[in-house]
C-alpha cells in the first residue's frame, strides 16, 4: 500500500468512528444501545445495597465509571437517570458500563446511614466503612459485567466524599478516581463551617432533607419541608438564638443537634476528616474544584494539596475554573453574574479533560493529562501548571492603611486604626437582597456594603497593569474588641470602573479560636490581639483600571449564624440576652500592620 492509500485508509477510519458517535444521547438512544438492570450487592456484613448497572449492549470488554451517592440512584425500574443524557453523555459515546449506588442506609439501600461516617484505617473482618463498601462493590461488579478489569470512581460535592474513600479503598480494579467539590472536613471549611464559624442559611436549609432518618428501603424521601419562608433575612433574624431555630425544625434532627452539641473542633469532629489518610493512594486523582463554590472549595483545594504533600507518587492532577458548585457539569456555563467567560467553560472540562482522563486511565487511550488546569477569572483562557500554586508566585502585603486606603507600602504611622460598631440586631446582610441565596453572592455587588457604618472599606489606587493572583489568601489582622468574642468577616474585592464591586473572596474567622479550633479563648476586652486565617485559593487576574478593595464586618447574615459577641463555652446554648454590641478596633500601625497576603504571579 502507498504511503497516499495509508494515509486516506487512516482517514477514513476516523471519519467513520466520528460518524458512529451520536451527537445527542437521548432516551430512544439508550433504549437502542443500552440495557439497564438493578442488582442488592452483598457487603461483608451482609447488608445489601442498591445498584443500577446501566450496559452496553453491543461492546465487550469495556471499563466501568461508578458513582456511589445518598441522594439516590432514581429512577428505578423503568426509566434512565438524567445524568446519562448530561454530563456523562461522553462515556456513553464511549461504550462505558455506568454503575450508580445508593449508599449504605439511603433509600433502596439497607443498613443504617451515618453522615460523613469515618473512615477505619484499622478495620478487620465483618467491620465495615464507605471505603470497604466501595471494595465489595467493585468486586461485585469485576465479576458480573463485561468488563476490561478497569474501574473509574467519581462523584461531586456528597458523592465526592464517597469518592475520596473508594480511593482508600485499595481494591486492584479500582485506577482513577475523580473527587469533585468533595466533602473533606466539615469543621474547618465545607458546608457546616467555614474556620468553625456555623454556615447557618446553607447548611438549616439543608438539614431537613438531608438529616430526617428514613425506614429504608424507599424509592422517595423529599425530607422534610423547609420552615424558611421567602425572605430569609428576616426569617433568621427574627428566630435569633440557635434553640429557637431547634424548636422551629419540623421534627427532631439527630444531626442538626450534633452540630449544636460540639462547638469547637474536637473528636466528633476529627474522626469525620479525611485529612489524616490521604496517603499512599494508587489510583490516579482528578481533583475539580470551583473557584466559587460556596459549599465545598476548601474541600477540593485540600485533598488536592495533601495528596500532594503526602502521597507524591499518586498520579495527581487538579482542574479548578470559575465555577459554582458542581458548574463544571452545567450547560453552557460562560459566565456568572456581572462576571463574563470567553466561553463555555463546562463543556471544555467534559470533553477535554474529564473524559479523556478516565480514558487515558481506564482504556490506556490518548495522552497523559496535564498535572494542572486553571482557569483564571478575568484571563479569559486556560492554563497549564505543574503544581499548583504557582510555584511563581510571590507573597505580597496589601496593607490597610490610614485613610481608608491599601498600599504595598508598609505603614508609617505610630499610631493609627479604624472602628466600626456591630449590632447583633441589626447583622450586615450576606448580599443586598438576602431575602434567598443563590450562586451568584459569590461574585455579588458589595457597594450596598460600602455604604454601611458596621463595615470598614479600604480602597486601592487603580490598577495601571494586570495583577495576576494565583493561590492563597491570608488575612493577618491586629484586632481589639470591647467584648470577649466576634467573628471578623474580610472580603476581597475587585471594583471594575463602573463601580462594580466584584467579591472574589470572602470568609469568617471568629476571635475565640485564634489560638487554635480546638482551644476557644475568650478575648479580653480592650487588649490588642493578632489574628491570622487563610481564605480558600484564588485565581483572578486585576486588571488595570480596576482597584482593590477590602471590606471587614462582623456579621455576615444569614450566611453565617450571629456571633453573640459575649463569650460562652458553647455559642449555641446563647439565649436572646447574651447578645451584646461591640466595637471593633483594626489597627494598622507600625507594631500592628494589618494586611492581606497576596499570591502575586509576575
Amino acid at each position: 500500500m502507498t504511503m497516499q492509500r495509508l494515509f486516506l485508509a487512516l482517514i477514513a477510519v476516523f471519519v467513520l468512528g466520528a460518524c458512529n458517535q451520536p451527537e445527542v444521547i437521548d432516551e430512544q438512544w439508550l433504549e437502542d444501545n443500552y440495557a439497564k438492570r438493578e442488582v442488592m450487592i452483598e457487603m461483608r456484613d451482609g447488608i445489601r445495597l442498591h445498584t443500577v448497572l446501566y450496559e452496553p449492549v453491543d461492546a465487550e470488554s469495556r471499563p466501568v465509571l461508578m458513582v456511589r451517592t445518598p441522594y439516590s440512584c432514581a429512577p428505578y425500574g423503568e426509566g434512565w437517570s438524567h445524568d446519562l443524557t448530561g454530563y456523562m453523555s461522553e462515556f456513553l459515546r464511549n461504550d462505558y458500563i455506568i454503575a450508580f449506588q445508593d449508599v449504605r442506609g439511603r433509600f433502596m439501600s439497607e443498613g443504617e446511614f451515618i453522615n460523613v461516617r469515618p473512615f477505619d484505617p484499622n478495620k478487620s473482618g465483618y467491620e465495615i466503612d464507605e471505603a470497604s463498601d466501595t471494595y465489595d462493590s467493585i468486586e461485585w461488579i469485576v465479576n458480573n459485567t463485561d468488563n476490561n478489569g478497569a474501574v473509574g470512581v467519581t462523584g461531586m460535592s456528597y458523592p465526592g466524599f464517597y469518592a475520596t474513600m473508594a480511593a482508600l479503598s485499595g481494591h486492584p480494579a479500582l485506577k482513577a478516581v475523580s473527587p469533585q467539590a468533595p466533602i473533606l472536613d466539615w469543621y474547618k471549611g465545607d458546608d457546616v463551617h467555614h474556620n468553625g464559624a456555623l454556615m447557618l442559611l446553607d447548611i438549616y436549609s439543608f438539614a431537613p432533607y438531608m438529616f430526617k432518618e428514613h425506614n429504608n428501603p424507599v424509592e422517595e424521601d423529599h425530607g422534610l419541608p423547609s420552615p424558611v419562608g421567602d425572605d430569609a433575612y428576616g426569617w433568621f433574624l427574627e428566630q435569633r438564638t440557635p434553640s429557637s431555630l431547634t424548636a422551629a425544625l419540623p421534627d427532631a434532627l439527630d444531626f442538626w443537634n450534633e452540630i449544636l452539641s460540639y462547638p469547637d473542633y474536637d473528636d466528633y469532629w476529627k474522626e469525620r476528616s479525611l485529612e489524616p489518610y490521604l496517603t499512599d493512594i494508587h489510583p490516579a486523582i482528578l481533583v475539580v474544584g470551583g473557584e466559587y463554590d460556596t459549599d465545598d472549595c476548601y474541600g477540593a483545594l485540600k485533598t488536592y494539596k495533601l495528596i500532594r504533600q503526602n502521597s507524591p507518587e499518586t498520579d495527581l492532577h487538579f482542574v479548578y475554573g470559575p465555577w459554582t458548585h458542581g458548574g463544571w457539569h452545567e450547560k453552557d456555563y460562560e459566565g456568572l453574574g456581572g462576571l463574563k467567560f470567553g466561553e463555555n467553560l463546562s463543556t471544555h472540562f467534559m470533553k477535554e479533560i474529564e473524559f479523556p482522563f478516565f480514558r487515558y486511565y481506564l482504556e490506556g487511550k490518548g495522552r497523559r493529562p496535564e498535572p494542572v488546569y486553571i482557569y483564571a477569572s478575568g484571563s479569559d483562557r486556560w492554563q497549564t501548571m505543574q503544581h499548583w500554586p504557582s510555584e511563581n508566585a510571590e507573597s505580597r502585603a496589601l496593607y490597610l492603611s490610614a485613610g481608608r486606603s491599601l498600599s504595598f507600602e508598609s505603614p508609617s504611622q505610630d499610631e493609627s486604626s479604624s472602628t466600626y460598631h456591630s449590632d447583633p440586631s441589626y447583622p450586615v446582610p450576606f448580599m443586598a437582597d438576602a431575602t434567598k441565596r443563590n450562586n451568584a453572592y459569590m461574585v455579588a455587588d458589595q457597594s450596598f456594603a460600602s455604604e454601611r457604618n458596621d463595615v470598614l472599606t479600604f480602597i486601592s489606587d487603580a490598577q495601571n497593569d494586570i495583577l495576576k493572583l494565583q493561590g492563597e489568601l491570608k488575612v493577618k489582622l491586629d484586632v481589639s474588641l470591647t467584648t470577649d468574642d466576634a467573628d471578623i468577616i474580610v472580603k476581597f474585592i475587585d471594583v471594575y470602573p463602573d463601580g462594580y464591586q466584584m467579591l472574589v473572596r470572602g470568609d469568617v474567622f471568629p476571635v475565640r479560636y485564634r489560638n487554635g479550633f480546638e482551644n476557644p479563648q475568650p478575648a479580653v476586652p480592650g487588649e490588642m490581639m493578632h489574628i491570622e486565617f487563610t481564605m480558600n485559593d484564588i485565581a483572578h487576574w486585576i486588571l488595570p483600571g480596576h482597584k482593590m478593595m477590602v471590606q471587614i464586618q462582623s456579621s455576615w447574615f444569614p450566611l453565617v449564624n450571629m456571633n453573640p459577641q459575649t463569650y460562652m463555652d458553647n455559642i449555641y446554648s446563647a439565649a436572646p440576652e447574651d447578645y451584646a454590641e461591640a466595637d471593633i478596633t483594626i489597627y494598622h500601625q507600625k507594631n500592628a500592620p494589618s494586611a492581606l497576603i497576596l499570591p502575586v504571579v509576575e
